[in-house]
């Protein structure tokens, strides 16, 4: 029997694991890495820093592998471990430096060999990285490996920009919001890939998110606004829980998956 292009698409679709790039993709992702400062930050002053990290790890584990046993993208259940991810994310580079006292600038430059390396793997097992090409378990794993890494890295570099370079949240921020385009002028007008461009872009979202919640969240005396990390994070929370209502009804529309 002859497949027709419409069924291809069709497979296609329900096959990849990773919504579409779009600019609601982008919108969210920076959200969740807002949020995943913030509530990181209130978690650990709220109750035992160890119970917070061990509960966070636990809830990412268990909404991993509902992600990894969908038969296929599901906004609600993607969106769920990507914000799990930027809240564990933040406590794994916290505590890189808070507990075991690793400078910003190491944990920068090790969580930056860390995403080379697990590119660099998934690349020679693979043959891309192209997020539209995680259509198998093997792949979808080191997209998530990929993901948790640059959560890391993102949070580390922001801190280092904000308290070892001194340029204070604000200033950070205005910093990634600018490093941000380059990649994409870059993809536009000087040839660079489609793939290595959000790759850059995905890691700049995490600083530039983190360090403009932190501005907002924290008090003047870490050069914040002081509107607490607590009500923040449900702001943004509800915020993200809008966007990704928004993306689960397009998903909706497209048709069966």
């Amino acid at each position: 029997m002859s497949t027709r292009p419409t069924d291809v698409i069709r497979t296609r679709r329900v096959l990849v694991k990773v919504p579409e790039i779009t600019v609601l993709f982008w919108v969210v992702k920076v959200l969740t890495t807002g949020m995943g400062e913030t509530a990181s930050d209130w978690l650990a002053r709220t109750i035992d820093p160890v119970i917070a990290v061990g509960a966070a790890g636990l809830v990412l584990v268990g909404l991993l592998a509902a992600q990894m046993t969908a038969r296929s993208y599901r906004p609600w259940v993607y969106w769920a471990a990507v914000a799990m991810v930027s809240v564990f994310g933040t406590m794994a580079a916290d505590v890189a430096h808070v507990v075991l006292g690793i400078p910003y600038v190491v944990s920068t430059a090790a969580f930056a060999v860390t995403v080379t390396v697990v590119l660099a793997v998934w690349y020679r097992t693979e043959a891309t990285l192209d997020v539209h090409s995680i259509t198998t378990p093997r792949r979808e794993a080191f997209y998530w490996a990929t993901v948790l890494v640059t959560f890391a890295l993102g949070t580390a570099a922001g801190d280092m920009t904000a308290t070892t370079l001194h340029l204070g949240y604000l200033a950070s921020g205005v910093l990634f919001a600018v490093a941000i385009a380059v990649p994409a002028a870059a993809h536009r007008w000087w040839g660079l890939g489609p793939v290595p461009a959000f790759w850059i872009a995905y890691v700049l979202t995490r600083p530039l998110g983190a360090s403009f919640a932190d501005w907002i969240a924290v008090p003047p005396a870490r050069g914040g606004l002081d509107l607490g990390t607590g009500p923040i994070s449900l702001v943004l929370i509800a915020a993200i829980v809008v966007v990704v209502a928004r993306l689960a009804a397009v998903h909706r529309a497209a048709g069966p998956s």
